[in-house]
């Protein structure tokens, strides 16, 4: 199967309520598409839990973006000409990672159980594979970075095909980085997609790596997230996200010239969805204090458009 190479950015993640249909967010996915020149784009509606522990996932709260504010942002996205790709995430509200979601692989009786998140983490997924549906986007990737539920085959599987029964398009999953080899179910699903966000020295090594998974299981790749912060040392850490010190947007140019470079030379990526774009634009004068993965007015964001240039 063949995948169009995907050149893109995750626009505004885990957006709250109130935030993607504004003008300013019009405004800024318009400016996407003009600077970086993406054909692409990841819209991540967030839900929570409470815990790692939890069960039941609740994604109609405000913090969760309203259903027809998704339905418009899809609806600027395609009026700009980029495929879309709807990714519903979840978090815990506690503050822990979503990768360390778990419970006991054999029911307890009193414990939280894998079949009760499931069935809510199921119920999530079809409500916006349904919008995914209805408003024609090109993909639905069903969750990112689900580490510790990898390994529960029989369950994604089952929720991969109860996506299909709503949803005509591809279909993937984004598994966490260094992960792409522990995921054993890949032949349910049209696309692999991982989060590469690996060190500005070791994308050969690792891509060595993705590319033996690749190939056994014959599908078309593309990295559904990635990125590298403009502060000090996050090109050597790029998935660390407390990393602090001296703003460095050379350093975050740096990395994204080594990863296009090591990239650009492999046939199986088939293109790359950077971490992230906000809905409200910062100014330009404002980069030394806004260092996170943002590339907006930063030396980084020409190196992103020269790339993506060559796939127009």
């Amino acid at each position: 199967m063949g995948l169009d190479y995907i050149c893109g950015f995750t626009f505004a993640p885990f957006a709250r309520e109130g935030v993607v249909a504004t003008d300013n967010a019009k405004e800024s996915l318009r400016v996407m598409k003009e600077q970086t020149h993406s054909n692409f784009v990841i819209i991540a509606p967030a839900a929570f839990q409470e815990t790692a522990i939890s069960e039941e996932i609740n994604y109609t709260s405000s913090y969760t973006m309203g259903d027809d504010e998704l339905r418009s942002v899809i609806d600027e996205a395609h009026k700009l000409g980029l495929r879309v790709a709807i990714k519903p995430t979840v978090n815990c509200k506690d503050g822990t990672w979503r990768a360390h979601i778990h419970f006991f692989d054999e029911d307890v009786h009193c414990e939280p159980k894998w079949s009760n998140w499931f069935k809510s983490y199921t119920e999530f997924q079809l409500h916006f594979a349904k919008i995914a549906e209805e408003k024609h986007c090109e993909m639905f990737i069903a969750g990112c970075e689900m580490v510790m539920t990898d390994h529960r085959d029989a369950e994604w599987r089952k929720l991969i095909a109860e996506i299909r029964g709503v949803f005509s398009g591809l279909v993937s999953y984004n598994c966490d980085k260094y992960q792409e080899h522990n995921v054993h179910w890949w032949d349910a699903v049209d696309v692999i997609t991982s989060s590469g966000y690996y060190p500005i020295d070791d994308w050969e090594r690792q891509l060595d790596r993705i590319e033996a998974v690749v190939k056994k299981y014959d599908k078309p790749f593309f990295f559904a997230e990635t990125g590298c912060m403009s502060v000090e040392g996050s090109n050597k850490v790029p998935n660390d996200w407390s990393v602090s010190g001296a703003s460095d947007p050379a350093g975050q140019q740096a990395w994204y010239e080594a990863m296009f470079k090591a990239c650009g030379k492999r046939d199986f990526v088939r293109g790359m969805v950077f971490w992230s774009w906000t809905a409200k634009l910062y100014a330009p004068s404002e980069i030394d204090e806004w260092k996170n993965y943002d590339v907006y007015a930063k030396p980084a964001c020409e190196t992103v458009a020269e790339y993506f240039k060559k796939y127009e």
